[in-house]
This record gives structure tokens, sequence and C-alpha cells, in this order.
């Protein structure tokens, strides 16, 4: 299957950029209400916890943390959450957030790869990035976040 790869630049520092992605008031806001629980060690486990199917601690996606540098690079590998797919400690890809201040700008780029033949959750997943995605740029340069009308 064909990585997905995504690069934009948003109008905020990457310091503002990084704690969207990992401190509980942005993941919350840019992951419709779910929070990254994780030491961040190199090794350990993270996931990402918020309403859903299970109601409010409901595990939406869950792996291990394989590089963490501060304000530059994360990469970590990704499970389906236990409710969402039967068989979700198989279906392992990993993801690649890579953050460069370009002038006053940040570049992000993320990537999703290394993804198992007929992995379940693809086509919903290549849905997925550009919402959460957008909601993050939108949130970093105005402090609100888009209306999908949920």
């Amino acid at each position: 299957m064909t990585e997905l790869r995504y690069e934009m630049y948003i109008g905020a520092p990457v310091e503002h950029v990084w704690k969207l992605f990992i401190e509980p008031e942005g993941t919350k806001a840019i992951l419709f209400g779910s929070v990254l629980e994780s030491t961040f060690e190199i090794g350990s486990p993270y996931r990402y916890v918020g309403p859903g199917n299970e109601g409010d601690e409901t595990v939406h996606v869950y792996g291990t943390v394989l590089v963490f540098e501060p304000n530059r690079f994360m990469s970590y590998t990704e499970h389906p959450g236990p409710s969402y797919r039967e068989n979700h400690a198989e279906l392992e890809t990993r993801v690649s957030l890579t953050l460069e201040p370009v002038g006053t700008t940040t570049k992000l780029t993320l990537v999703n790869d290394q993804w198992p033949d007929n992995h379940p959750s693809y086509e919903s997943t290549k849905q997925s990035w550009p919402m959460i995605l957008s909601n993050l740029k939108t949130l970093a340069e105005t402090g609100k976040t888009l209306d999908f009308g949920w």
C-alpha cells in the first residue's frame, strides 16, 4: 500500500505546533476530544484516548514511541484501537512527524507508512489525516478549530 504523505506550512512557531500535537489542550482540539498518553521515552507505549465506541476512555490508536526529539521529530508505530478492529495488534503502521522552521512559519511533514497489505483502516486514515492536519493548522493560526458539523 502507498504511504500517506502530507506537507504543509503553518503560520505559527515550531514550538507552538509541537505543543498542539502532544499536550492535552491541543490534542483534544485537533483529535476530536482525545488526549495523548505517553512518557515519550523511546520504546515506551503511547495511546490516544477519548470519547468513542467504548465511552470517554476509548483507545482510538496506540503503539510504541520509536523516536522523540522535541520540537523537531517524532516517530511511532500505530495500531487501531481494540474496539475498531478485532485483529488490531496485527495492523501496525508507522507515523513520522517532522517540524522545520521556515522563516517565522513551520513546515510540517507527516508520513504514515509501512502499511500491511489490505489494511482495513487505510481508506479511513487517508481521509482522517487531512482533517486532523487542517484542524491543527487552523488552530495554530487562529486559535479556533474547524466545525465539521458533527
